[in-house]
């Protein structure tokens, strides 16, 4: 992994496009089609595995209420958009459909501008990156890929990054008992 990573707060989001699977079509997409929008980045390491699935089928859930608070959501992984293809359409793993896109980031270009890389295994870490409307990063957090993460926890601190406004250092603060709505 490189330092690139925790560089990246306050920091323009790097332009990436690539293809995605998005509600079973191959669409190109870019950081262009989500200028002035707050949207969520998320990395998994693989398709067809144990852990990824339950995170993939955590946003999706979600999505709903990111979508409330103006947030879009767009997942990651070094899979094709085939194996996404395939994956998807297995309900047993899958019981809704998947709707966000999801990047099919085989050359590997918009893991390493993000800098959540796994170099030495050609995946991404489970990353997790919240820009704001501005298309300024507020947020990045990455786990080993070995250990997942809650979406559940993703939504507040994507309302806690909002709040602070996208003035931030400068805005408004937001405590740690800071709760939507107040």
């Amino acid at each position: 992994m490189s330092d690139t990573i925790f560089n990246l707060i306050g920091q323009p989001e790097p332009e990436w496009q690539g293809v995605a699977y998005i509600n079973g079509d191959q669409k190109h997409i870019s950081s262009k089609d989500f200028e002035g929008k707050w949207h969520v980045l998320y990395w998994y390491p693989l398709d067809f595995t144990f852990v990824c699935p339950t995170e993939i089928v955590g946003f999706q859930k979600l999505l709903g209420d990111f979508r409330d608070d103006g947030v879009e959501l767009i997942g990651a992984s070094t899979d094709s958009f085939f194996s996404h293809n395939a994956w998807f359409a297995d309900r047993e793993i899958f019981p809704e459909a998947i709707t966000h896109p999801v990047l099919a980031d085989t050359n590997h270009s918009v893991s390493r501008a993000f800098g959540v890389l796994k170099e030495d295994a050609g995946i991404a870490f489970r990353a997790t990156v919240i820009v704001d409307d501005k298309g300024i990063i507020r947020s990045v957090s990455i786990n080993d890929t070995e250990v997942g993460r809650s979406p559940a926890e993703v939504l507040p601190r994507c309302r806690r990054s909002r709040a602070a406004g996208s003035a931030a250092p400068t805005g408004p603060r937001v405590t740690t008992s800071w709760v939507s709505g107040s």
